[in-house]
């Protein structure tokens, strides 16, 4: 099925847990799902966590914002998860914002650099995007004349290539975890819940509706994959601050860097 002759209709009728969007509803929706994907991906036990409802972070006036599609956190850790089905080519960047983001979010006036948390930015990727036919590329801050040194900042970026974990990955649960999310087949209780949530999903008539308003942005025709990426999460970003907190469509555009003309466009087709 190619899902570029699909009509938007068709399009959600079709929806799996690999588009972002669904993604996002499901987790937010189900936290203990959320919860248990962490602690498959991570190999780490949760006693408690919370989702945070600021996905959009705004440190300052003059900065960049970003969109998170899934932000979370517990008394010494965040995390957050991003779906990304289409190469963009600036991952590593985005990771390293993101990162830099989140720790302004994090720390509060006066409190000492100590209180920062451990930091987890994780990618689940349609493409590998580093070519080296890897599961999983994690990275954390290493010392480059003592390999053995680590920086011990405690942030780490965890890349998990979804094709490739679906097959060549050990761990059983996250295999089939991964086949679930590449081919919408279930494999077992968890995968089989996570199915149950995208169908519900699919049947919530606000949730179809605010679909198709941020599927309008891919109806754009800009130059080529990777422009038309960061402009879709741009765009994206921008309207959930017009709608969410208030701000003009020319303060929203220009906080997400995204194109003005588009933001406007979008934010009189919301107001029909």
């Amino acid at each position: 099925m190619d899902e570029k002759t699909l009509s938007l209709e068709e399009k959600w009728e079709n929806i799996t847990l690999a588009n972002n969007f669904i993604f996002y509803k499901v987790m937010h929706s189900h936290p203990e799902a959320c919860k248990h994907l962490l602690e498959l991906l991570l190999h780490i036990k949760i006693e408690n966590m919370e989702m945070a409802n600021e996905e959009t972070l705004i440190i300052d006036h003059d900065a960049k914002a970003i969109r998170l599609d899934v932000y979370v956190k517990d008394s010494d850790h965040v995390y957050d998860i991003e779906v990304q089905v289409v190469n963009t080519h600036d991952l590593p960047e985005r990771a390293r914002y993101y990162q830099s983001v989140m720790d302004v979010d994090m720390l509060k006036p006066g409190q000492t650099y100590r209180k920062l948390k451990d930091s987890y930015i994780i990618f689940i990727c349609m493409s590998d995007i580093f070519g080296k036919e890897l599961p999983v590329y994690t990275f954390e801050n290493t010392c480059r004349e003592d390999r053995d040194l680590k920086f011990g900042d405690r942030t780490y970026k965890l890349f998990f290539i979804a094709p490739i974990c679906a097959k060549m990955i050990e761990d059983e649960k996250l295999k089939k975890f991964f086949n679930f999310f590449v081919s919408n087949k279930t494999g077992d209780d968890y995968t089989s819940r996570l199915r149950k949530y995208v169908k519900d999903a699919r049947h919530n008539s606000d949730w179809r509706k605010q679909y198709m308003t941020v599927e309008m942005m891919q109806n754009y025709a800009f130059e080529d994959g990777m422009e038309k990426g960061a402009n879709k999460k741009a765009i994206e970003g921008a309207i959930i601050l017009i709608k969410d907190f208030n701000v003009s469509p020319e303060i929203a555009a220009q906080k997400m860097n995204a194109p003005l003309d588009k933001v406007l466009e979008l934010a009189e087709e919301l107001k029909k």
